[in-house]
């Protein structure tokens, strides 16, 4: 009998996980079920893109997994029983609607990944909008497309993602009155180099930032900070961090206290040994022992982590360590600028930075490459080869190390 792997997310952390399931296992032996809400791949990095009106290129799954021996299942995940190991996904709108399907596993691959966080703040939830996904993205888009010139955007949030969603905004919408309100000072963890760039750039888009700033409550209107200062703010735009999927915290496994599901060196989850969580899901350690920030500079790395662990752990084969690290921090500011602040494997600024035209250049090849990744899941892999002959044993709540799976070349 085949052993079920279930993914739960196709971000690019679910993606590539069920991608290169594909690769290394040999589809006689490993049933692998793909679930995600929607039809196609969302390029996440891009909403800011989107939300200014840019139209991005489709990549529906069923294009993406052709021929790869993954089954695709479109749905929203409802539960997770991971005592009784089975999924339960409600189906799409307008495909049976209340109808729920129950899908058991052997191993499950979570990959539910995070939406924006809106910290609780009052009027948040009810006025401000978001790139933190497709549908927010979309509904800013409309927002933004009718305004009037003059009008105010307020971006909340100073950190990667507020700065290429004021920055787009502004170099789209010049004639709107965009800010920034940061939390702390402008870029204050970048090199001077960096922060020096990236305060010329604001300056050139005509931004109003707003350092040591925090946001205490958003109207339909304006935007109120901690000391009473009252900011017009026609569209305010909320990028203060993420919230993972909570469906996790649910469930029997060991969370943190942010909801991230508690994994070992090899994304295995600590107290359920035939789950494995990737991505934003994860709460997993980096260099240094420092948790891996929520992002996708960080998230691919995870997930090819615990395929290989999986692979291993199912032929029999020697468990590796797939080195989890950063290298740089890529920011497009605009579609004519950016800047790439070089770091320490533990996420810490160096002197090193590229800025520019040539830095914008470098962050989209980083987009395109990590999107055509995920698209080519069978690139380098598509020739297999039998490693052990047997049936696996889907009997065992996890599979020994030497259980006789097939393995791809």
């Amino acid at each position: 009998m085949q052993h079920r792997i279930v993914v739960l997310g196709a971000g690019y952390t679910g993606a590539s996980a069920a991608g290169r399931l594909a690769r290394r296992l040999h589809r006689e032996d490993v049933a692998i079920t793909l679930v995600n809400a929607e039809p196609d791949f969302v390029e996440r990095v891009r909403m800011h893109q989107l939300a200014v009106g840019q139209d991005l290129a489709l990549r529906p799954f069923d294009e993406m997994f052709e021929g790869t021996g993954v089954a695709l299942k479109q749905g929203k995940v409802t539960a997770v029983d991971v005592d009784r190991r089975t999924v339960h996904v409600a189906a799409p709108e307008g495909a049976g609607q209340g109808a729920e399907e129950v899908l058991p596993y052997d191993t499950l691959v979570y990959a539910l990944g995070s939406s924006w966080n809106d910290q609780g703040v009052p009027g948040t939830a009810e006025y401000a909008h978001q790139v933190a996904g497709r549908p927010g993205a979309l509904r800013l888009r409309e927002r933004l497309a009718g305004l009037a010139a003059g009008e105010s955007v307020v971006v909340v949030g100073g950190g990667l993602t507020g700065l290429e969603a004021v920055t787009e905004i502004a170099e789209t919408r010049p004639d709107l009155d965009v800010a920034l309100a940061a939390r702390g000072g402008l870029g204050d963890w970048l090199s001077a180099r960096g922060s020096g760039h990236l305060r010329k750039v604001l300056d050139r888009l005509g931004i109003t930032v707003h350092e040591h700033t925090a946001v205490t409550a958003v109207e339909a209107d304006r935007v109120t900070t901690a000391d009473g200062t009252s900011i017009p703010a026609a569209v305010t735009v909320w990028t203060t961090g993420f919230a993972v999927h909570p469906i996790a915290r649910a469930t029997s496994l060991e969370v943190s206290g942010t909801g991230q599901i508690v994994v070992d060196r090899t994304m295995r989850s600590v107290s359920h040994p035939d789950v494995y969580a990737v991505g934003d899901a994860a709460l997993a350690m980096g260099p240094g022992d420092k948790p891996l920030r929520m992002s996708c500079a960080s998230g691919v790395f995870t997930a090819w982590q615990a395929v290989d662990a999986i692979a291993a752990r199912l032929t029999g084969g020697k468990v590796p360590t797939v080195p989890v690290r950063y290298f740089n921090q890529c920011i497009s500011l605009g579609r004519k600028d950016g800047l790439i602040q070089f770091v320490t494997a533990d996420d810490r600024a160096v002197r090193w930075a590229l800025t520019g035209r040539l830095a914008a250049l470098y962050k989209e090849l980083v987009c395109k490459g990590a999107a055509w990744m995920v698209a080519h899941p069978m690139v380098m892999g598509a020739r297999r080869r039998v490693v052990q002959e047997a049936a696996v044993v889907q009997e065992a709540a996890v599979v020994p190390e030497g259980s006789p799976v097939r393995t791809a070349a």
